[in-house]
């Protein structure tokens, strides 16, 4: 059977089937838990045949799904280099979002249960899919669980926020609904590979006002999912009034749809309108990286702190994608996934600490690494991993988009590597803060981290090493996979001609100079 089917499905499953089970069933645990690791182990076999053809899909699905005389949608599905590692991300990630609701949500457990294995299925499905309407119906899948997580488990502001929330990502879907039906309408397909041979053939063109107008549908859903400057203001109160579980896998995980989605979809279907609007939105991601490191700087909160952070990390991502060579695309890929795991282990620890003291204030804490040394060196590890010092995990993705980026135009690499500077000052402060100095006598009794609350973090823990040291193990499918994209982007030479206007000749330049 099919591999991919088996991890997208397995969780659908458990869904169902907890939704039959009693309100208080003790069997909701175990059960969630045995088919997010089932579903774990499964997307291991899915690397082999990828890293063997990592620019061409594997375990492909491809089958009729909604047929009518004007619309042929098809539930296509496959793996290659660029969204591989983060289905595998997904299914590590899942077991561990479970694992901390089991102690840190108090009510309704197995709704939040229920829940944690549809965002699953969604986000899955949205890594995988190939066809542009299932694409949108596996994002709008991931959005609701989330929603009702943030709405019904959250903080004292949980409503406000999860509307916001709601209202901010389902906003942006709409531009990019009515972009997929436009692009429909020309093409005659929602397959992205039939649109592609559609484009690559020049049976199908776009004039540049058509590309630049579809990439901005796109590029809305993308740029709030991310989040990118400004369309952010949504992403420090929700990661602060989200229950633990649910802010650990919005910022490990939900984050890449966005930066997936301008990988995937962006730059490849919309060339022209990508390259035209390269030098704002590079901008803005810098803007990004320097906003959300300052405003963390000042940040009195530990969970809103980690949230700028997380947001100044994903405009590097941001930026690589928007470089256009082969460093900034595989330091962007690469990113994603050392993201997910060095701020998904600040989030895990962060909801100890909240769990263990009540408060997320940096004035609640201090001195707290004598009573609890075993948190406070694996804080300190996370920490230094999303600062980027060298042989962790990002320090990888960082150095290439710095060095795509210098490619490009050298001041941006410049303002980007101010965004390390502060990164270091910002979580080195906090730190220091929080579990240096005097103790009080609340800190000297701090409970230090058990057995079961090390079972998720020494997994962390090793990834963030291994990603940091061993990257052939991880990037060659990625470059494989990421100057694929590239070179769809820039299609043939009569598709190209054709999108040259007089003011497009800088994007000439750079489609010929590769």
């Amino acid at each position: 059977m099919n591999l991919l089917l088996l991890t997208l499905f397995i969780p659908l499953i458990g869904f169902f089937l907890l939704s039959f089970l009693p309100r208080d069933s003790k069997a909701a645990y175990p059960l969630t838990l045995i088919a997010s690791l089932l579903t774990f182990v499964i997307s291991l076999g899915l690397i082999g045949p990828v890293r063997e053809n990592g620019a061409r899909f594997t375990h492909v699905i491809d089958k009729a799904w909604i047929t009518g005389p004007s619309m042929q949608i098809r539930f296509h599905l496959g793996v290659d280099g660029i969204n591989l590692w983060l289905i595998v991300l997904s299914t590590f990630l899942l077991p561990i979002g479970i694992w901390m609701a089991r102690t840190m949500i108090a009510d309704r457990r197995n709704t939040f249960f229920a829940l944690l294995l549809l965002f699953e299925f969604g986000l899955i499905g949205v890594f995988s899919a190939i066809d542009l309407f299932a694409f949108y119906v596996f994002w709008e899948v991931a959005l609701v669980p989330m929603y009702l997580m943030v709405g019904g488990w959250g903080g004292a502001k949980r409503g406000a926020v999860a509307v916001k929330f709601f209202v901010y990502t389902f906003a942006g879907s709409i531009l990019m609904l009515a972009s997929i039906l436009y692009l429909h309408s020309q093409a005659g397909s929602f397959d992205y590979a039939d649109i592609m041979t559609a484009f690559s053939s020049g049976r199908v063109t776009l004039s540049a006002t058509q590309q630049f107008y579809l990439f901005l549908g796109f590029f809305a859903a993308f740029a709030v999912k991310v989040p990118i400057f400004p369309f952010h203001t949504w992403q420090p109160d929700t990661y602060t009034e989200a229950p633990a579980p649910a802010t650990f896998l919005l910022a490990a995980a939900m984050s890449k749809m966005g930066t997936y989605g301008l990988v995937r979809y962006s730059i490849a279907l919309f060339p022209y309108g990508a390259h035209s609007c390269s030098r704002w939105i590079a901008v803005l991601a810098i803007i990004g990286i320097i906003y959300g490191a300052l405003v963390a700087l000042v940040q009195p909160n530990i969970k809103r702190l980690i949230a700028y952070s997380s947001l100044s990390h994903l405009g590097f991502i941001v930026l690589g994608i928007f470089t256009f060579n082969q460093q900034g695309a595989d330091g962007a890929v690469y990113q994603m996934i050392a993201h997910g795991l060095s701020t998904g282990a600040l989030f895990l620890l962060a909801g100890y600490m909240e769990q263990r003291r009540g408060s997320m204030e940096i004035s609640d804490f201090g001195g707290i690494a004598s009573a609890a040394p075993g948190l406070a060196t694996a804080f300190l590890v996370a920490l230094l991993a999303s600062i980027g010092l060298p042989t962790l995990c990002n320090f990888v993705g960082e150095f290439l988009v710095l060095q795509g980026a210098a490619l490009v135009r050298f001041s941006w690499a410049v303002w980007a590597a101010v965004g390390v500077i502060l990164s270091s000052a910002y979580m080195l402060w906090m730190y220091q803060r929080t579990f240096l100095g005097k103790s009080d006598n609340k800190s000297a009794v701090f409970p230090d981290l058990t057995g079961r609350d090390w079972a998720p973090v020494v997994p962390l823990i090793v990834l963030m090493v291994w990603f940091g040291s061993y990257t052939q193990s991880f990037m060659p499918p990625i470059s494989s996979a990421t100057s694929h994209i590239l070179d769809e982007s820039r299609m043939n030479d009569e598709y190209r001609v054709k999108l040259v206007t007089p003011r497009s000749g800088q994007f000439a330049q750079v489609l010929h100079a590769r």
